[in-house]
Formats: C-alpha cells, sequence, structure tokens
C-alpha cells in the first residue's frame, strides 16, 4: 500500500534518499530545471535497475497515447530478480485523462514492490487542487519541483564543473555566465564545456566566455545597457541595431535601459554616500554582484547630474514612446542623448 506523502522534498533530500536506498512508490517530476530532473532519474535508474533501462524490471511509457491498461499491468507484474520494478511515464497528464478515476484508484494502491515517475515535460504540470480526485491523487505522490537553482548554489556548481574540466574561474565570471545562459543548469552544462575547452589559460575570463557562449535573448538586452553604463557608445549601438534586428520589442528595451539608468543614479549615490556593493543589489534588486560591480565602477566615473540627466532623457523618451513617437527613432534618439550626458 502506497504511504501517504506530505509535500515535495525538494532535489536535494530526493537525492540524499535515493542514495541511501530509500525509494519511494510514487513520484510525479516537473519543473524547468530538466539538468537535475534527467539526473534524479538517473540515480532511481541506478539505485532500481543495476541491469540498466534494458533490462526486465524497467518499464517506460510515453505521453497521453500510453493505455491505462499497459500502465496498470506493469504495476501489477511482480520483478524478476530483483526487489522493485521502477516505472516511467513521461508526458502523461493524469489530471486531464479522461480515465482519471480509475488512475487515482490505481495510484492510491501501489504495490511496495514498484516505483511509478510520472514526468512532466511537455504537458504542464497543473493539477486543479479543487477537484477531490485531484487531491486524491496528491496525497500519495511526493511532488518534486526541479526549478532554476539560486544563485549562489549555481555559483559553486559552475566553479566545480570547471575544475572537473582542469580550469578556474572567478565566481563573479560564474555569475556572469550563469546570467546570460539564463540560470539552466541543462544549457549551463554544455557552455561549460565549450568555454573550458575554447580558454588557453588556466583560467576561463569574460573573454573567452563572450567569445563561444551565446546568450539567450533577455540577456543580450543587458549588453545593451551595459555598454551604455561603460560609455562604449560605439558597441551600444552595434547591439540595438542587432536586437532591432531581431524584432525585439522597443518598449522592452526602452524599459531595460530606464532600469539601468536609475540604478546608474543610486550607485552614484552609494558612492556619494560611501555605500556597500551589497547595499546597491539590497536598494535595487540587483540579484548578481558583477553587475553591481560594474554600476559602482561607472558611478566612480560620472556626476550626479550627468547621472540624474540620463534619467529624465529616458523619461523624455518613454512619454515620447507612448504619446506616439516612432519606437525605434525614439530608442535611436535617446542614445544619442545619453552619449552627451
Amino acid at each position: 500500500m502506497a504511504q501517504k506523502k506530505k509535500s515535495a522534498d525538494g532535489y536535494k533530500n530526493l537525492a540524499a534518499s535515493v542514495s541511501a536506498g530509500r525509494v519511494g512508490n510514487f513520484y510525479i517530476f516537473h519543473g524547468d530545471e530538466r539538468y537535475l530532473l534527467e539526473h534524479s532519474l538517473v540515480l532511481i535508474r541506478r539505485r532500481l535497475c543495476p541491469d540498466g533501462v534494458g533490462g526486465f524490471n524497467y518499464k517506460r511509457f510515453e505521453g497521453n497515447a500510453a493505455s491505462v491498461d499497459d500502465i496498470e499491468d506493469a504495476i501489477n507484474t511482480l520483478p524478476a530478480f530483483s526487489d522493485r520494478t521502477l516505472i516511467e511515464v513521461h508526458d502523461f497528464d493524469i489530471f486531464g485523462h479522461k480515465l482519471k478515476p480509475r488512475i487515482a484508484e490505481i495510484l492510491a494502491d501501489l504495490p511496495d514492490y514498484v516505483c511509478v515517475v510520472f514526468v512532466y515535460d511537455t504537458v504542464q504540470y497543473k493539477p486543479d487542487g479543487r477537484l477531490k480526485v485531484n487531491t486524491g491523487i496528491l496525497k500519495f505522490a511526493e511532488v518534486i519541483e526541479f526549478s532554476i537553482q539560486e544563485q549562489d548554489m549555481l555559483v559553486k556548481w559552475i566553479m566545480r564543473h570547471f575544475k572537473d574540466s582542469g580550469k578556474k574561474i572567478a565566481a563573479d565570471d560564474a555569475e556572469y555566465l550563469a546570467f546570460i545562459t539564463g540560470g539552466s543548469m541543462t544549457s549551463l552544462h554544455g557552455e561549460i564545456e565549450k568555454a573550458a575547452a575554447y580558454a588557453g589559460g588556466e583560467t576561463v575570463t569574460r573573454e573567452d566566455i563572450d567569445a563561444v557562449v551565446i546568450p539567450v535573448l533577455d540577456t543580450v538586452a543587458y549588453k545593451l545597457t551595459d555598454a551604455i553604463v561603460r560609455r562604449d557608445f560605439a558597441e551600444a549601438s552595434r547591439i540595438l541595431d542587432e536586437l532591432l534586428r531581431m524584432r525585439e520589442a522597443p518598449h522592452k528595451l526602452m524599459f531595460s535601459i530606464s532600469l539601468k539608468m536609475r540604478q546608474l543614479l543610486a550607485a552614484r549615490v552609494c558612492v556619494e554616500d560611501a555605500l556597500s556593493r551589497d547595499e546597491l543589489m539590497e536598494m535595487c534588486g540587483i540579484k548578481y554582484g558583477f553587475q553591481a560591480s560594474a554600476l559602482l565602477d561607472t558611478a566612480r566615473k560620472t556626476t550626479p547630474a550627468q547621472c540624474r540627466s540620463a534619467v529624465l532623457h529616458c523619461a523624455d523618451t518613454a512619454l515620447g514612446l507612448n504619446s506616439g513617437l516612432d519606437p525605434e527613432e525614439g530608442i535611436i534618439e535617446l542614445l544619442a542623448k545619453l552619449a552627451l550626458c
């Protein structure tokens, strides 16, 4: 009989439990961090299926086309030469299936020798908690959400993987790599390999990262504002042209530029009042230390009047965009005005 599960343990507790040999009967895996999700499946497979996924005690079903009868038969089949059977069901929407009441009955009475894992990938995990049948399913499941990891943990993970490749990387540069890839371990794994292979020296630098890592679109906008902060307006113009050709929404770019100019003004205030980088990060809600450091470096080279003027130019342009000014022309004009601040 399946035991009632209270809530998701999270990836770390799941990994610790599986490593200790404590594998449950019924899991639901979902979330954006596919790297950790796949790694968790590998841990469970190794624990329950030492002969590999080609063995008799491993069953995998795909999509809502999978038959409920086939899944039930797999659950009721005793393991051969092993204590447990692992059954993975991928992209099968338990909560939207027409036979949901029957599925609920099956999952409420799982035998001890099975481990059933429902994996949500292309199918959205969105159970309606108002429905009794859904809550009935969830009370027996251990639901694990694999979300994008917190910054500190991600930076340590990046540095450790570079070390495994025989390279070093500074914490700020590891933060930068996490930022421009969107913070997904799935994306980072391949980009770490590329950067480590490209780097000529013992330490992977920001220049190495920029040479081979393709940033996600949102961080290309950061590169634009970063160039503006560094007062490299030739580079800013090049990036702006690239973004406009990529059909990035001008209003979104306007928001990014305005936000960065307000942060630069805040950094100038921090310089005036001898406040720390951490205080600037808290003041502006900045997540990555390298961003705050860049703002402070530029703020030390500017005056309060220049920073205030940049913020006012952004406000005027935003008003113009909302009043019918051509968006692309408005952004280009703004860039020219900021260069004169």
